[in-house]
């Protein structure tokens, strides 16, 4: 069963506010803080693909990206043992690190829903 909620290429929060008894979530992925809330699934999935296609027409009408930039770049901490490792098995495949972990990303990105399950 998925935690999140998912319209497009668009994901979504679930959280629950036992103070307030509601159900709410925000749009993962871009530029902008962009909400929904609702007192039952149904009500928070129509709230969600509501905010979505609301926040996708405004971007449009004032010309702006709505999907938060990537880079590409980031630190990635592990131990050194796992370094090391790693390290070796590029050197035997004659392969950069950083083409063996992007590698590991690829298969990571395919297969999510087997490895992280």
């Amino acid at each position: 069963m998925a935690d999140y909620l998912k319209h497009k290429d668009y994901l979504g929060s679930v959280d629950f506010s036992s103070e307030d008894g509601v159900l709410y979530g925000k749009v993962i992925g871009v530029n902008d803080l962009v909400t929904y809330e609702g007192t039952s699934v149904e009500e928070l999935n129509k709230a969600f693909i509501d905010s979505v296609e609301d926040y996708l027409a405004t971007c449009k009408e004032i010309d702006k990206e709505p999907n938060k930039f990537f880079k590409g770049v980031f630190n990635v901490r592990t131990s050194n043992e796992i370094h090391r490792e790693l390290s070796m098995i590029a050197e035997k495949k004659k392969m950069k690190l950083n083409e063996l972990v992007n590698k590991a990303f690829d298969f990571l990105v395919k297969n999510e829903d087997k490895v992280l399950n």
